[in-house]
């Protein structure tokens, strides 16, 4: 199949054939467009089309593009991804955009799992409380970063110190933790919501260790970020893949 075939039959088994209103205004936008991201960018590298749209969702949801955000949680649906899998996936971008944005993205969630009958709220995914929660984040992120972690504790100044605690209990105790994605799917989608906010290479970099630690290969990586590419533009994707060429470099 050439991309054009390609194209359609993706968006079909994605979004069901629905031309969107706006093709009937800007059709050739809307050829460049599907042509690129799903007779192109979807056929690249060794991802599913599962792990595609997690990826999706993640980076429409740092960018804040919640109608887009609508048609791929449905797409989401669509290709087998189970409510669970896409609520966790938008509570991972919390850490890293803050609540407000994390909020009006779970809100957009939420209409269209009313609008396809899915009972909220979805199955509770916790596995910490408030006596451990910091010990078992703490150990989930020594477990992908190394002895490094101890190191940043120590070294961090008195008034400081409170920001590396944040980290283990909040970023790792409270999400990391969570059940409904493995840990490689967590730390891969991390590196795709970093991505997509530019300017934060030195966390993209040790990102990039991350999933190389967690067994997210050089290869699965690039398929990512590629992936990230229609979403978040060419600078940002450019700069990611310098960082995981620099960690990572070609033999």
């Amino acid at each position: 199949m050439n991309r054009i075939e390609k194209s359609k039959e993706k968006c079909k088994h994605l979004f069901g054939g629905r031309e969107p209103a706006a093709y009937t205004t800007d059709p050739d936008f809307h050829d460049i467009l599907r042509r690129f991201i799903f007779g192109e960018v979807f056929y690249q590298g060794n991802l599913d089309d599962k792990q595609r749209e997690l990826i999706t969702v993640v980076v429409l949801t740092t960018n804040q593009t919640l109608q887009q955000l609508k048609a791929h949680v449905a797409a989401g649906l669509n290709v087998g991804l189970t409510p669970v899998e896409i609520k966790e996936a938008v509570y991972q971008c919390a850490p890293y955009i803050g609540f407000p944005k994390t909020l009006n993205a779970i809100n957009e969630v939420n209409e269209v799992f009313k609008a396809m009958n899915i009972t909220l709220p979805v199955e509770c995914q916790k596995t910490v409380d408030e006596e451990n929660r910091f010990d078992k984040g703490l150990s989930v992120q020594v477990g992908i970063f190394g002895d490094i972690i101890a190191k940043m504790q120590e070294s961090a100044p008195f008034n400081q110190k409170h920001m590396q605690e944040y980290l283990s209990a909040f970023c790792f105790g409270d999400f990391y933790t969570r059940e409904g994605l493995d840990l490689k799917t967590r730390e891969l989608l991390t590196l795709c919501i970093i991505s997509t906010l530019g300017g934060c290479e030195s966390q993209v970099k040790s990102h990039v260790v991350g999933n190389k630690n967690v067994g997210n290969d050089k290869e699965t990586l690039i398929t990512a970020i590629t992936h990230c590419l229609p979403y978040m533009g060419f600078p940002r994707t450019l700069n990611a893949l310098a960082c995981i060429n620099e960690i990572i470099p070609e033999n």
